[in-house]
C-alpha cells in the first residue's frame, strides 16, 4: 500500500513529469506485482489526459432500469473513456434562478416524476459527491457566482444514465444547475470557465433531449418522428459536425422545425454546455442516433 501511496503522489499535470512516471512504471512491470503496476499504470495515463465530453438524450425515465437499445449503448460508454475520478452533470432537470453545484457528501437521489412503476421509484443511486469539486467549480467560474447547494441530489436526468454507465455508483456525481432566466449565449460561454476540469479526470456530462416537445408526443409512433423532428435532428447534427455553434445558439433563428423541437429550452441547453466545452479540432460522434414517438430525439454526442 505504501508503494502505490508513493507512485501517486510523485504524479504531476506536466509533461515531462508524465514522461517519467510512465517510463518509471514500465520499467517497474519487470518486478513483482505485474499485474498491479500494470493498472497503475493505466489509471495515470488515462487520467493525466484531458477528459472526453458527453451530451446525452436520456428520454424516458425508464430508461434507467431497462435494458433497451439505449440503455445498452450507455451501459457500454465507459469502456470507450478513461475512468474518471468524477463526474458534473448539467441536466435539464435542474432549473433555477441563479447557478449552482451541488456540494454535499451524500446526495440524495430525486424521483422528479410521475405516472412511472413503483419499481422506478424503488431506485437508489448512492454515489458519493465532492464538495472538494463544487468548491473547485465555484472558484473556477468568474462570470457569476456560483452557489454551494446542499439541498438538490441527483435527478433523473442525471441519474437515469450515470446508473447504467457505473452501476456500482463507484465515482463521485455533482449536478450544475442551468439558470432559467439567462440566454443561450449565456450558458455557452460559461461552459467554457469549466474546460480546466477535463485536465483533472472529471468527466462532464450533459443530459437533455435536441428534440424534445412533449405536447405534441405522438404514442402510435414508438420508433419515429414527425418530418419537422428528423429535418430538426438532422440540422442539428450537421451543425455540430461543421462546428457552427453560432447557429446552435440561436437556434430560434432555425425556423418553425426549430420552434416546434424547442418549444422550452431546458432540454437543449445542456448540449450547449458541452458544444461550448469543445474544442474546435476535436472529433464528434453520435449515438443512439434515433427519434421517437414523434416529437423526441435520443441523439447523443461524444467528444
Amino acid at each position: 500500500m505504501k508503494f502505490k501511496q508513493l507512485l501517486y503522489a510523485i504524479i504531476c499535470n506536466s509533461m515531462q513529469r508524465r514522461i517519467f512516471v510512465k517510463n518509471s512504471l514500465l520499467s517497474l512491470l519487470a518486478m513483482n506485482n505485474l499485474k498491479d503496476l500494470k493498472n497503475l499504470s493505466d489509471s495515470f495515463i488515462s487520467h493525466s489526459d484531458k477528459m472526453p465530453l458527453l451530451f446525452v438524450g436520456h428520454g424516458n425515465p425508464m430508461n434507467a432500469i431497462e435494458d433497451n437499445e439505449y440503455s445498452k449503448v450507455w451501459k457500454a460508454l465507459p469502456a470507450a473513456l478513461p475512468k474518471p475520478q468524477a463526474i458534473l452533470c448539467i441536466s435539464a432537470h435542474w432549473e433555477t434562478r441563479g447557478t449552482f453545484v451541488t456540494a454535499m457528501q451524500k446526495p440524495k437521489t430525486i424521483h422528479d416524476f410521475g405516472g412511472f412503476p413503483q419499481e422506478l421509484f424503488d431506485v437508489q443511486y448512492p454515489a458519493n459527491g465532492n464538495p472538494a469539486l463544487a468548491k473547485q467549480v465555484k472558484e473556477e467560474v468568474k462570470s457569476t457566482t456560483v452557489g454551494l447547494d446542499e439541498a438538490w441530489g441527483l435527478d433523473h436526468g442525471c441519474w437515469s444514465v450515470v446508473k447504467q454507465m457505473y452501476p456500482h455508483a463507484d465515482v463521485p456525481v455533482i449536478q450544475f444547475s442551468l439558470d432559467y432566466t439567462k440566454p443561450a449565449q449565456y450558458h455557452y460561454d460559461l461552459a467554457k470557465e469549466l474546460s480546466v476540469l477535463r485536465n483533472k479526470g472529471v468527466l462532464i456530462i450533459g443530459s437533455g433531449n435536441m428534440v424534445h416537445n412533449l405536447g405534441m408526443i405522438d404514442w402510435q409512433n414508438p420508433n419515429g418522428g414527425y418530418d419537422w423532428a428528423n429535418e430538426m435532428n438532422a440540422t442539428f447534427k450537421k451543425l455540430i459536425e461543421s462546428n457552427n455553434h453560432k447557429d446552435l445558439i440561436n437556434y430560434t433563428s432555425l425556423g418553425k422545425a426549430a420552434a416546434l423541437a424547442i418549444p422550452t429550452n431546458e432540454h437543449y441547453l445542456p448540449l450547449l454546455y458541452i458544444l461550448g466545452l469543445k474544442e474546435e479540432k476535436e472529433n464528434v460522434s453520435f449515438f443512439n442516433d434515433k427519434t421517437l414517438m414523434g416529437s423526441l430525439s435520443m441523439t447523443s454526442v461524444k467528444i
